[in-house]
């Protein structure tokens, strides 16, 4: 009765050896082990397989038909074993794997190009990017739900490993022909009778922007219209229908090419910074730690590059 449970390496490289010899001692000096051992070891394989490996009427070891399926399976095992070996190898090396990164829904235009780049450098790393608004994000980063996450201002509460990457300036941006398109060194206060278009509650932006709003309102509230997300608040400036304070990293093409205007408002840009981040009580895998320092080394030329009009 076949039972290959107890089938070794050993077994099956012994058997290899011996059929592509032709000799038991020229295969235990390629193995580096003693003529009695490779018999040993093939006279347990003939015990498990339950049926003769070699054909006894011929000369040398040819094999039977038992013994060629054997030696089938020593060739698919090691090639497996190749594989696995070059797998492991990469993976110690960082060149392959699976990597989580995170970003705030302001980083979604860089973050993609990214991610595009890193996978063109390292195409047996995967990267899952993950897109929320600062408040997700960051409910995220406590459920250790990123390896890597790029965002602004790291939040106090948790132990992070986290690295400034660049600027990442707020302005005021409204349609080309808004009444203060052309102005320069415009005063803040000037602004309160506008209608602002505002991210939802739980947003960085939404943060900043009232924080801002705060100054310009004075004694008078300000007009705002919630909107979920950047591309709406572009939209309808673009239509006319308010002003809006936002990242300037997120209309960075529509302002190059003329469709928006950032205002000359006096204090603004308000310059905070990007971060890449990841939880200091997490050993970071080798294909995560490139992907960090790949963020790290192309992030302004990225910024750069999504700022450069189409052409």
């Amino acid at each position: 009765m076949t039972d290959l449970r107890a089938l070794t390496l050993k077994h099956l490289r012994a058997h290899e050896a011996t059929v592509r010899h032709g000799s038991v001692t020229a295969a235990a000096r390629e193995l580096l082990v003693t003529p009695p051992a490779i018999t040993a070891q093939l006279k347990s394989l003939e015990d498990l397989v339950g049926a003769p490996l070699y054909d006894r009427a011929s000369e040398g070891f040819a094999p039977t038909e038992v013994g060629r399926a054997i030696l089938k399976l020593a060739e698919d095992v090691e090639l497996l074993v190749g594989q696995a070996q070059q797998k492991c190898r990469a993976l110690a090396a960082g060149a392959t794997g699976t990597v989580t990164l995170g970003a705030v829904s302001t980083a979604k235009y860089i973050a993609p190009a990214i991610v595009a780049r890193f996978r063109a450098r390292h195409p047996d790393i995967s990267v899952q990017l993950v897109v929320g608004n600062r408040e997700d994000i960051v409910r995220g980063l406590e459920r250790n739900h990123y390896d890597v996450l790029i965002m602004g201002r790291p939040p106090d509460h948790l132990r992070l490993e986290a690295r400034a990457i660049g600027d990442h300036p707020h302005i005021v941006i409204a349609w080309p022909e808004h009444r203060l398109a052309t102005s320069s060194g415009i005063d803040p206060g000037d602004l309160a009778s506008e209608r602002f278009l505002s991210r939802e509650v739980g947003s960085g932006t939404r943060l900043l922007m009232e924080r801002m709003l705060a100054r310009v309102g004075q004694e008078r509230p300000i007009e705002t219209i919630e909107m979920g997300t950047n591309e709406t608040i572009k939209q309808s400036v673009m239509a006319g229908l308010g002003i809006a304070f936002i990242s300037a990293h997120t209309c960075l093409s529509e302002l190059a090419g003329g469709k928006l205007v950032a205002l000359d408002v006096k204090g603004l840009p308000l310059v905070r910074q990007w971060y890449v981040l990841h939880r200091a009580d997490r050993d970071l895998s080798k294909a995560a730690e490139l992907l960090e320092s790949f963020v790290v080394d192309t992030w302004s030329d990225l910024v750069a590059r999504v700022a450069a009009p189409k052409a």
